[in-house]
């Protein structure tokens, strides 16, 4: 069995902001801003780690995180700005609620979040524990959401694909058309919308 990667460490006056969500059909973008007081040795980057890996991180990067914060974006503000731009404005919210300010911010990706002076880094949460973490957190809030979303707008199957665009979605949107957790300037979408026209 691979063990996990050992990630850089910059230490409590480093935060670590990554996301979730971008590329999904249907519900919010969330964001994470995390600052360790210690290495967390066998983080890795979410996308990397099964569900039931996510949620026991989840509850270790809470109680052992110098500070952390989780943040969102609404479908309206990805249908506004642009799901790059709202991924942003979650990020940028996602550091204003840290209950300490860093001296340092490493955000996984290569564009930065308004308002912040910060390090940008492509794959971040693969190389860096703090952005690691914040990955980690914000995967499993918005899976923990769309999974109690799931409730309102069952039909869709939400608690299985989490929104993104899996065969069962697509036929679902087919045949239920969109409802107001879907992403209009999404293809799929928007092509269900002009369906039920």
């Amino acid at each position: 069995m691979k063990s996990a990667p050992i990630l850089e460490h910059y230490g409590p006056r480093c935060a670590g902001v990554d996301e979730a969500g971008r590329g999904p059909l249907a519900g919010p973008v969330v964001a994470a801003a995390v600052i360790l007081r210690a290495p967390l040795y066998g983080l890795d980057d979410s996308k990397k780690m099964t569900a039931a890996a996510r949620a026991h991180w989840a509850v270790r990067i809470r109680s052992e995180a110098l500070a952390w914060s989780v943040s969102r974006a609404a479908v309206w503000e990805i249908e506004r700005y642009n799901i790059l731009q709202a991924s942003l404005r979650a990020m940028a919210r996602a550091i204003a609620g840290l209950p300490r300010r860093p001296q340092r911010i490493l955000v996984d990706g290569n564009q930065p979040p308004p308002g912040w002076q910060v390090e940008t880094l492509v794959g971040g949460d693969g190389r860096v524990d703090a952005t690691a973490a914040a990955g980690i957190l914000a995967k499993v809030a918005r899976d923990e959401e769309m999974q109690l979303l799931d409730r309102y707008y069952p039909q869709y199957g939400l608690a299985r694909h989490v929104g993104y665009g899996t065969a069962v979605h697509l036929q679902a949107l087919r045949r239920w058309g969109p409802c107001a957790l879907h992403r209009r300037g999404f293809g799929p979408v928007d092509r269900a919308w002009e369906a039920q026209r």
